[in-house]
């Protein structure tokens, strides 16, 4: 799990996060903002880190790289867009594409960019309040449950 605390300062890792509803995750800057925000909390798929990576011509890149706060595997997160996932005890609904911004530049350099374009992950917003921990499972809820 990736947090920023504030803008234009490093990203770090953390065990785990409180997910604020309305708001994000409790230690990164996004939870600062005015509630309802579509991108309280960023999502990126596993598998995408080595074709990234290819792309961009460097050996590997990781969560802090990217700047994204939660990295899921197995659930394609393209195709939940809309959806509800509980992920640990907090759900959140995901909220469209997360886009790559000109960091990514500095981050994975020349190239970065391009590299994380339809890689990018996806943005989501806090539903429910609840802890999140590095290796939570992550639940496709189905749309008759209502959360």
């Amino acid at each position: 799990m990736v947090v920023r605390p504030d803008r234009r300062v490093p990203a770090r890792t953390v065990a785990s996060s409180r997910a604020l509803a309305g708001r994000g995750l409790a230690d990164d800057r996004h939870a600062r903002r005015a509630p309802g925000s579509s991108r309280q909390v960023t999502l990126v798929q596993a598998e995408h880190l080595p074709v990234i990576a290819s792309l961009a011509g460097v050996e590997s890149v990781t969560p802090v790289d990217l700047r994204r706060n939660l990295v899921v595997a197995g659930v394609n997160l393209s195709a939940v867009r809309g959806r509800r996932l509980r992920i640990g005890d907090a759900v959140l609904e995901v909220t469209g594409p997360c886009h790559p911004c000109s960091r990514m530049e500095e981050a994975l350099g020349p190239g970065g960019f391009q590299a994380m374009r339809g890689h990018g992950g996806m943005t989501a917003r806090v539903l429910t309040d609840g802890e999140i921990a590095v290796g939570a499972v992550v639940h496709v809820v189905p749309p008759d449950e209502s959360s």
